[in-house]
Formats: C-alpha cells, structure tokens, sequence
C-alpha cells in the first residue's frame, strides 16, 4: 500500500490532500478515515489505498502510521523539574487550605494568582 503525508485537512469540509511518497497529491475524504479517528493534521504520515475517482486519484481505508510530536509536547518542561513545581504547588494549597478550615479566603489578588499558577500547570499537562 502506498504511504504519504497530509499536506492539509479541512475538518470542518471534511476532506483535504495526502503527498504521496511518489509525490503525487491524492485526494483525501472524511469516510477514508477510520471509525472515530480525529482529523489529521498536516504531516501526519499515512498508509492508504487508491482509486481513481471523478478527478484524479482518492485515498480509500486510511491508516494512520505516526503522527508528527505537537509542538507544546516538544516545549513541555522535562519530568524532574515539573514534579517540583507541583511539590511547590501542592505547599501552596496547603496553606491556602489550612487558611479556609479556619475561616479565612486569600485575598482576590492572592487568590487570582493562585488561579494563574493552577491553569499554567494545568496547561503543561493537558497536551
């Protein structure tokens, strides 16, 4: 079977174009994709079968072979130092805790910093 990478994919349209290994475009529809697959993103590299359709040729049973690392996962900060800025998160929301227990929220700025700090950690691990 031929193998390629998309080039591009409108998921909202539903189709887009595979670059064949051989260098030719090949037309690629949503029903190619398999059951319950996300929408491929370009560079996405996939083995397919091909048909000749009404304009040229068209992907048919898609199988997705690797899909390139995103961007935020080749950012992300290395394990060793993530688990001590969650050591330093966990620290803080003792003491914020022990404070609520005793009747007392933190102050708004305080507090919007402790929510800054909760979506920024929040962010490096949702990728």
């Amino acid at each position: 079977m031929p193998t390629g990478k998309v080039r591009f994919y409108d998921e909202e349209k539903g189709f887009g174009f595979i670059t064949a290994d051989d260098g030719q475009d090949v037309f690629l529809h949503a029903t190619a994709l398999p059951a319950g697959a996300p929408a491929p993103k370009p560079g996405v590299r996939l083995e397919f079968g091909v048909a000749d359709g009404k304009r040229g040729l068209q992907a048919l049973s898609v199988r997705v072979l690797d899909a390139p690392v995103s961007l935020a996962k080749r950012s992300r900060k290395p394990a060793d130092d993530m688990a001590i800025i969650l050591e330093d998160l966990v620290k803080l929301l003792d003491t914020i805790g022990g404070d609520l227990r005793r009747g007392r929220y933190p102050s708004p700025a305080h507090a919007k910093k402790v929510a800054a700090v909760l979506r920024k950690v929040a962010e490096d691990f949702d990728d």
